[in-house]
């Protein structure tokens, strides 16, 4: 459990407080006790001279019937509990009170010397002044006051007035301290709590010491440098929201561009691709109407005509391919394809084909391949478009690498070639419809649009490996078929 600041103060306060107290009480108490005694010792000297004195003089002047009433005059008053008069060989000549304490004087008597000796007795602690005179010494027993006992109510009320001081102090410096800290402090917390939640204001007015008016004011500076840092942060953020916008709509004018391009060079290729056909039956057609021509010529005209036919079918169903590449399958075909069962059956096809002749085609194909989301006829399709382009590339006495391995995702399908491989200027649109380095004639353009849009309807992916030097080659990525 932590305390809070006041009541630690306070309690280190007090800690204080009894360390200076304590010993002062001690010291005071044991101080007093050694002026009493020495009092008690000065004034017990005085009165056992006096006495001894007394005697003394009576010794000489009186008898010794005289003497002893004298002595026990002495004490039977009550001040003196013993008198002993001791010649210079310590005997005991003449003595009242208490015997006992005659023979203790008498075993610690230096009747050439004065002395105090403190003595126990039966009524308690005795002194025993020993005052020598002419051939004799005369020995004073006293009953020792015990003054420290009234010495105590004082110390007491020494004690009692350094309580109420130090609980007095106690208590000022507890109020000082929440008057003069605390409450500061507390204030200083709350505002500082507010602007955390969400103050737009240090509201506190500053009070206190002159260091927690110092620190008030430091935190209404930072606060308020903070507040406009923050104000500069948003306003930064809404600009950057605005240029988000302009760019999103920068990006959506780019789009639209780019499809408007994508249209007009559609567009483009085919009026391209079926213009010419079109000119050649229209041409066809005027000699047919117009010459008078026989029937092997009609019939060659005619066969030239569906020639041209044919080639207009397959540029608008190579177009319809492209834009429904999914669209081929027969209802109820399975999802799922197996690619080596395509490779099998594509490589089987184009054997027969006279481009393939001299054409050396290596396939490395692992046994252990999942079956693919797109069916075993699009694989076949996709496979069969890319082997003709590399066919085309790399002629006759061309190399041809067909790799298909298991990857993480699916099956990564690797094509290459030895040819020229593909030029820089059309990698950008390699895959746009009617975009193609073959002569005009020889292809459409539309074959790798086809396989993308093959590929990308079932998650998957194709692309130009532009790290390959030696010819081109193609990358494609099947995920795995359900």
């Amino acid at each position: 459990m932590r305390f809070g600041l006041r009541l630690q103060i306070v309690l280190l306060f007090a800690a204080l407080l009894v360390c200076a107290f304590v010993p002062l009480f001690y010291a005071l108490a044991t101080y007093t006790q050694v002026a009493l005694r020495q009092v008690r010792a000065e004034h017990a000297r005085q009165l056992g001279r006096a006495v001894a004195g007394h005697v003394l003089e009576a010794r000489q002047q009186r008898s010794p019937h005289e003497l002893e009433s004298l002595l026990n005059a002495q004490v039977e008053s009550g001040t003196v509990t013993a008198i002993g008069i001791y010649d210079r060989d310590r005997r005991v000549v003449a003595a009242a009170g208490t015997r006992t304490l005659i023979e203790h004087v008498r075993e610690r008597l230096d009747p050439g010397r004065e002395a105090l000796l403190e003595l126990e007795a039966v009524h308690g602690a005795a002194l025993a002044v020993v005052v020598p005179g002419s051939g004799n010494a005369v020995a004073v027993v006293l009953k020792a006051d015990d003054r420290s006992a009234g010495a105590a109510p004082l110390l007491r009320l020494v004690a009692l007035y350094a309580g109420v001081v130090a609980l007095a102090t106690l208590l000022l410096a507890y109020f000082a301290l929440t008057r003069l800290i605390v409450q500061p402090l507390d204030a200083l917390t709350r505002a500082a709590r507010r602007v955390a939640e969400g103050g737009r204001a240090w509201t506190v007015r500053a009070a206190g010491a002159a260091e927690l008016r110092e620190l008030g004011q430091s935190l209404e500076t930072m606060t308020e440098r903070l507040l406009t840092e923050e104000q500069a942060l948003r306003r930064k953020i809404d600009e950057v929201e605005r240029a988000t916008e302009q760019l999103k709509a920068a990006q959506a004018t780019l789009v639209r561009s780019e499809r408007l391009a994508s249209v007009g060079r559609l567009a483009a290729g085919l009026a391209h691709e079926v213009g010419n056909p079109l000119a050649a039956l229209i041409g066809l057609e005027d000699l047919l109407l117009e010459a008078d021509l026989s029937p092997s010529e009609q019939r060659d005209f005619l066969v030239r005509m569906r020639k041209e036919t044919e080639r207009i079918h397959h540029i608008v169903r190579d177009l319809l391919q492209f834009a429904r590449p999914s669209g081929s399958e027969p209802p109820g075909a399975p999802a799922a394809g197996d690619v080596a069962l395509a490779v099998h059956e594509t490589t089987t096809l184009l054997k027969p084909q006279k481009s393939f002749s001299d054409v050396e085609i290596e396939l490395e194909v692992a046994s252990d391949l999942p079956t693919v989301s797109l069916s075993t006829s699009e694989i076949v399709q996709l496979i069969l478009n890319l082997l003709l382009n590399a066919a085309d590339a790399c002629g006759p006495g061309g190399h041809i690498k067909l790799e298909a391995r298991a990857a993480g995702f699916g099956v990564r399908l690797v094509i290459e070639d030895n040819g020229p491989g593909v030029p820089k200027a059309i990698r950008g649109q390699l895959f746009e419809p009617f975009v193609t380095t073959k002569e005009v004639g020889k292809g459409t353009g539309l074959g790798l649009a086809v396989c993308r849009g093959l590929v990308e309807s079932v998650g998957g992916s194709i692309a130009l490996d532009e790290s390959f030097t030696k010819g081109a080659r193609f990358v494609v990525e099947l995920p795995v078929g359900t």
